[in-house]
């Protein structure tokens, strides 16, 4: 169990930075699907399509950031224990 945490720990940062990366491109292809609606023409792909794209880089991002949570929690657990 032990190794798990460390392995988390150490991966932290990594999570954060793919959380992020997820959700700027969802609110990429928000706007792009707003944009698209709004003068209602295809970008590559039907508005609607592009606000699917966005809803489904929003649900990627989450578990990127549980995981920066979970990291943030074991690091203060772990200075919690050296007190």
């Amino acid at each position: 169990m032990e190794w798990r945490a460390e392995r988390t720990l150490r991966m932290g940062g990594v999570y954060a930075v793919w959380g992020s990366v997820c959700w700027i491109l969802g609110v990429v292809f928000a706007i792009i699907g707003i944009v698209a609606g709004a003068i209602d023409a295809a970008i590559g792909l039907e508005s609607t399509s592009w606000l699917l794209l966005a809803v489904a880089a929003f649900v990627a991002s989450i578990p990127e950031y549980i995981g920066w949570a979970v990291a943030v929690y074991l690091d203060a657990l772990k200075a919690k224990k050296k007190e």
